[in-house]
């Protein structure tokens, strides 16, 4: 299918130079761009870093307590704060 875009001239000079580079046509370049994008976003539809903060997913009570504290160490009144 054939279709017009507009790429603003730097990014349309690096991609036909990196094409060059490859020994490839721009419009290769461009497909192979759009899949990796396309396989990006479908493979899960997560952000990146979403993935690591999910690994920390065990630390919730944790967390949840050591804020508890900090609560309630803040609720506290020391004496010389007072005179």
């Amino acid at each position: 299918m054939k279709t017009t875009l507009e790429i603003p001239d730097p990014i349309f000079r690096r991609a036909k130079a990196i094409a060059a580079q490859q020994g490839i046509p721009l419009r290769q370049f461009v497909t192979e761009a759009v899949e990796e994008k396309v396989r990006t976003k479908s493979a899960g539809g997560e952000k990146p870093w979403l993935k690591l903060a999910g690994k920390l997913r065990h630390l919730r009570k944790e967390t949840a307590r050591i804020n508890q504290l900090i609560e309630r160490e803040f609720e506290r009144i020391e004496p010389e704060e007072w005179a």
